[in-house]
């Protein structure tokens, strides 16, 4: 294990995991059960929506608004329904503004045993068009916001689109968090270092099993989505692999509507039955990092 300046994060080293590293009984890959619950600032509407023919400039999109609002309306007991018939605990990807707008959704997550995963106080907050006082300010109110509700202080981060400032990293970690997930660079996790002494893992959110570009953007159906986890669950455990972790993320819009709901439901049975797999929140994987790198 070496440490590189790290490309995106300002004033941070990354050292990265050895050849060596295993999860725990020696498996080589974890799953990761994801649910993106996101919600938009008042007068914000989803950037992305079902209807294909565009807008006249200027105009409003209450479609998209009113297709992204399945998510705090039905699909986010859709998910947890799902999780809980599974046995299944997912690292949940929540917006602040839920806190104030659907807290016993929010209470719900925590009670049942799920990370709760802050992502900006909503979905239209993106950190890297923020100033840095904008960025601390955003990652103070939406962790007093969601921890005040959910009784549980939250330990990881994930920006929304994970796109984030280049202090972000920083000020999470100055905020007492432990991990955050806005890397790409990577698929197992790696540690991020600052002069200061403080460190986050660092967690990929590996996007090739996730359901909003997987059925929004590239028009794919729900059994193509379990497919893709068989096939490729199925290589990486066949062996040659180094060791690395795969997400599997549903968004309470996108597959938490039914028609996508048993799609995710069948993986995470599957998952359930591989012995070869270990199955974590991030706050594990975090947790199991920590340990191995001391």
């Amino acid at each position: 294990m070496t440490d590189k300046t790290d490309a995106i994060s300002r004033g941070a080293t990354a050292r990265r995991l050895g050849p060596d590293f295993r999860w725990p009984g020696g498996r080589r890959v974890a799953v990761v059960f994801n649910v993106a619950f996101e919600g938009w600032s008042d007068g914000k509407p989803p950037g992305i929506g079902p209807m294909g023919n565009p807008l006249p400039a200027g105009a409003f999109d209450t479609n998209s608004l009113s297709w992204g609002s399945y998510g705090v309306e039905r699909g986010v007991e859709n998910l947890l329904d799902v999780l809980k018939r599974t046995k299944t605990k997912a690292s949940v990807m929540t917006s602040g503004v839920f806190a104030e707008r659907a807290p016993h959704h929010v209470k719900r997550i925590a009670d049942e045993g799920h990370e709760i995963v802050p992502h900006c106080w909503a979905q239209d907050i993106i950190p890297a068009a923020l100033t840095p006082e904008q960025v601390r300010a955003d990652i103070e109110k939406t962790t007093q916001a969601l921890a005040q509700v959910s009784g549980v202080k939250p330990r990881g981060w994930i920006s929304p689109r994970g796109t984030p400032h280049a202090d972000s990293a920083r000020f999470l970690a100055d905020a007492g968090y432990t991990w955050q997930g806005d890397v790409f660079d990577d698929d197992k996790p790696y540690v991020q270092r600052f002069a200061d002494g403080k460190s986050l893992t660092a967690i990929p959110l590996t996007m090739e099993i996730n359901d909003l570009p997987h059925a929004m953007r590239f028009g794919r159906s729900p059994r193509q989505f379990i497919e893709l986890f068989d096939d490729y669950v199925g290589a990486v455990t066949r062996g040659g692999h180094h060791t690395i972790m795969v997400d599997v993320t549903a968004h309470t819009h996108v597959y938490g509507r039914v028609s996508g709901a048993w799609a995710y439901e069948a993986i995470a049975e599957k998952a359930a039955k591989l012995g070869n797999v270990w199955v974590a929140t991030r706050a594990e994987i975090d947790d199991h990092v920590r340990k191995s790198v001391g």
